[in-house]
């Protein structure tokens, strides 16, 4: 074998483990980005339950409210709770957006896994 074709078969093996080691991480990243997706979903669908629990104990105070001051008072209680919600959902989301760009970031810095 010519020494040539000794370098090109060299230069060719690691392409092909680099083609690999970034399928690899590919690979991961996607993974990653599932679980933060299925913990998204989880978080909405949690919110979504609090939401109509929210909004069913408001519609029982409205109901046995006796004057303007008890609807006042129940519909601020509702908006209380409902910004405090709106507050940890935002958080939950920028963590969820963190987790993931953290990840890939660590994933393809340097151009090698460090784990």
């Amino acid at each position: 074998m010519s020494r040539y074709q000794a370098e090109l078969t060299k230069a060719s093996k690691t392409v092909q483990k680099q083609i690999a080691e970034t399928g690899e991480k590919i690979g991961e990243v996607q993974n990653e980005f599932a679980k933060t997706l299925d913990v998204m979903h989880r978080a909405a669908m949690s919110r979504a339950t609090a939401e109509m629990e929210l909004t069913l104990k408001l519609s029982q105070k409205l109901s046995t409210a006796h004057s303007p001051s008890d609807a006042l008072s129940a519909y601020q209680e509702w908006l209380t709770d409902e910004m405090n919600a709106r507050t940890e959902d935002a958080r939950q989301f920028m963590a969820s957006c963190q987790g993931f760009i953290t990840e890939g970031t660590r994933l393809f810095s340097n151009g090698r896994m460090s784990r």
